[in-house]
């Protein structure tokens, strides 16, 4: 399996991901949107970003365990947030950065009116390739 992050001259170099992964052999895993729901099914840290991006992180981590991988295996992630503000960036990188290293994978950030439940203020998906 080969893992390569590339973000090539002519673009923006971003501080959070890189533009293009390119992967090759091993297996796919694609992890289903998380949201900040616990084992028992309640929603952890209701009207709180910082708590709910939290949470979704230890589920995919969790998930991402589960087929064998880690965020190091990521090669893209999509973000849903409900109502999108930039002034929740800040947060969500400094949370993101406790779980994602250099080996950023290509990301994408989408805001949305809304997601399964009106608790829920973001959800997280990943693609992950593993040996």
């Amino acid at each position: 399996m080969k893992i390569e992050r590339i973000n090539p001259d002519g673009l923006y170099i971003p501080p959070s991901y890189h533009h293009v992964v390119r992967a090759s052999g091993g297996t796919t895993l694609w992890i289903a949107g998380q949201v900040s729901t616990d084992a028992a099914g309640d929603v952890v840290g209701v009207g709180d970003f910082e708590a709910q991006v939290r949470q979704i992180y230890e589920n995919l981590r969790i998930a991402l365990e589960a087929g064998g991988a880690t965020f190091d295996n990521v090669v893209k992630m999509t973000t849903l947030i409900v109502d999108f503000d930039p002034s929740v960036l800040p947060a969500l990188f400094a949370i993101r950065s406790d779980y994602v290293d250099e080996n950023s994978p290509a990301t994408t950030l989408i805001g949305v009116q809304a997601l399964a439940r009106p608790e829920y203020l973001l959800e997280i998906e990943a693609i992950a390739l593993v040996d």
